[in-house]
């Protein structure tokens, strides 16, 4: 059999009652001052002189005392104001004491430091209205029932470090006027933290909370930190104001959530968290990360004026990002006040990043893409975009590369491409910088991105939002270093002559032009000097008979003089036009004529193809 540890030595000199054999320390509770004894083990004339000598606001120090409840009560008695009836206390150290009935400590104020460390609580534990002027330390104290803070005013550092509360522990309408550390803590009940406010930042680091976790209009005027923390329960965060930072990184909800609708001044971050169950997250917020957050079930993030990184996001069901378009409605009817972020241009959600995600069961509802990074997000080409999930687009207005003019023609465009453009040499005005950590994209990854996108607008239906990806994705691959030139050359000829099929004007312009070419040539080489007339010539037989006549006619005579005149401009144009059909015009040529003609009649015919074909492409749905 192994034998326990030794305990170590106490800090204090202890009364040492009813040591035994198996218990060699007895007793731990310090000494009274002037006697031998703690105050639970004084005789009853010794005690009550002590308590006689209290006064109120007097330090009391009673480490490791057994309290019963008619002891605590008369040690508080001794200290009670009689204007006011409240207990005051300085200096209060209570380390290890046990309180084996109720600790009823209800409107008591503690004038300097209050000291529970390792304190335990076997009934109720009643510090209602309650006022720490000091240190409120119940670090690694142990409630075994129900212990009430209701109302109860913290104004220095509360520490609840490694508590253990084995009932509910409720707050209701507590102020916590500095920091409050919860960290480790052990909620086995319900845990009721209903219009508390936190003036400092509020610690909940690697917490527990098995029943219910209820911070329903909590006011949170620093950071709060839950990073670590259990849910095992339902967590609800109705109407809460968080001013600093939310920071629910790598925390766990093991049992459906409602997070909100709540107001973060800050981020809040649910970085690494894991959801077990259906979540719900209304929040107006400036920014959401959702790094790394793994999400075991169905899931539904509505926000307002938040900037989400879900990068690297596991999810195995349909979750849906969706921006509100109104301000979120408490269960009573009331508006959730958004003065927090009142200096923010517009409820707009954006997405910074789905690098990482798969993104087969994401739905995407009126949020802003001009921002996000795509490169790296598995099955794209499912992603659901619904409602107007606008994307950034090419720099307006024309500019200047040298003696060029460049003029982009409006298409969506993604932010990585806006990135790459930007890094070129000679880059025109417009495109968007990368931001820190975006990383170095190309063309060759970008490609494939463009790709899934368009095949994501063409299964909504959505046509010429296809057509501008499809635009994109082939930009991509013409610019790609993993071509061969010959290819690369048929794809800057097709984006010169109709924009890859998507620009109708080009297309049209390169026609005119064509046509207007195919006129001066004809004018000037392909129509003859004068018609070719037809010519019969036969011979009479000399005792008379039948005449046989063969009519001929003569080649077409090139042409000289003035050759450009209204005439042979409408030839040449009736020529052209019906070339544009691919129809042959009745019309004498010479042989250059011959020529030309054929030309036109393979090349604008091709033309007039690809305007038609994008105009198509722009109102097909």
């Amino acid at each position: 059999m192994t034998t326990p540890p030794p305990e170590p030595p106490l800090s204090w000199p202890h009364c040492g009652h009813g040591a035994a054999p198996d218990d060699p320390v007895g007793c731990r509770g310090i000494h009274v001052p002037g006697y031998t004894a703690c105050l639970a083990h004084l005789a009853d004339t010794e005690r009550n002189a002590y308590l006689a000598g209290l006064e109120p606001g007097d330090d009391v120090d009673h480490r490791g005392t057994s309290f019963t409840a008619p002891l605590l009560s008369e040690l508080l008695g001794a200290l009670r104001d009689p204007g006011t009836g409240q207990a005051h206390l300085g200096d209060a150290w209570f380390e290890s004491a046990t309180f084996e009935g109720d600790a009823w400590f209800h409107s008591a104020i503690f004038k300097g430091d209050a000291r529970f460390e390792s304190a335990t609580f076997r009934d109720y534990a009643l510090f209602n209205s309650a006022t720490f002027r000091g240190f409120a330390q119940f670090g690694a104290a142990t409630f075994e029932n129900n212990a009430w803070f209701e109302s109860a005013t913290f104004e220095g550092y509360a520490s609840f470090g490694a508590v253990t509360f084995k009932g509910d522990a409720r707050f209701g309408s507590a102020t916590f006027e500095s920091d409050a550390w919860f960290e480790s803590a052990a909620v086995e009940g319900d845990a009721l933290f209903s219009a508390v406010t936190f003036k400092g930042d509020a610690r909940f680091g690697s917490a527990t909370f098995e029943g219910y976790a209820w911070f329903h209009s909590v006011t949170f005027e620093s950071d709060a930190w839950f990073h670590s923390a259990t849910f095992e329960n339902n967590a609800r965060f109705g109407a809460a104001t968080f001013k600093g930072d939310a920071l629910f990184g790598a925390a766990t909800f093991k049992h459906p959530v409602d997070l909100g609708p709540f107001v973060c001044a800050g981020r809040v971050s649910l970085a690494g968290a894991v959801f077990g169950d259906p979540m719900t997250l209304s929040c107006v917020a400036r920014r959401v990360e959702c790094r790394r957050t793994r999400w075991m079930s169905t899931a539904e993030l509505r926000l307002r004026y938040a900037t989400v990184d879900f990068s690297h996001a596991v999810f195995e069901y349909p979750l849906t990002i969706a921006a509100e378009a109104a301000p979120f409605v408490l269960s009573d009817g009331r508006p959730v006040t958004e003065q927090a972020l009142a200096g923010t241009p517009d409820a707009t959600v954006r997405m910074a990043s789905m690098r990482g995600v798969d993104a087969a069961h994401l739905v995407l509802a009126d949020v802003d893409l001009s921002e996000c990074l795509f490169t790296g997000t598995v099955h794209l080409d499912q992603i659901q975009l619904e409602g107007a999930c606008t994307f950034d687009t090419v720099p307006p207005a024309m500019h200047w590369r040298g003696w060029r003019p460049i003029r982009f023609t409006q298409r969506r465009t993604l932010a990585e491409e806006h990135h790459w453009r930007a890094s070129q040499p000679g880059a025109v005005p417009g495109w968007n910088v990368a931001v820190f950590g975006a990383g170095r994209v190309g063309p060759l990854q970008l490609a494939p991105v463009y790709r899934a996108l368009r095949k994501a607008f063409e299964d909504g239906k959505h046509e010429p939002g296809a057509a501008d990806f499809y635009y994109g994705e082939m930009e991509m691959r013409r610019h790609a270093d993993d071509i061969p030139r010959s290819e690369r050359g048929l794809l800057t000829a097709y984006w010169a002559l109709s924009g890859y099929g998507m620009r109708a004007s080009r297309a049209l312009a390169w026609l005119g032009a064509a046509m207007l070419v195919t006129i001066v040539l004809l004018m000037g080489l392909g129509l003859p000097q004068d018609a070719p007339k037809q010519a019969a010539t036969g011979t009479v037989p000399a005792g008379g008979g039948t005449v046989t006549f063969e009519i001929d006619k003569s080649d077409p005579q090139n042409p000289t003089g003035d050759r450009f005149t209204g005439e042979r401009f409408e030839q040449a144009l009736n020529v052209t036009l019906n070339s544009v059909v691919f129809r042959s015009a009745d019309q004498d040529l010479t042989t250059s004529g011959t020529y030309i003609e054929m030309a036109s009649r393979v090349t604008e015919p091709v033309l007039l193809g690809l305007a038609i074909l994008a105009v198509r492409n722009r109102v097909k749905r």
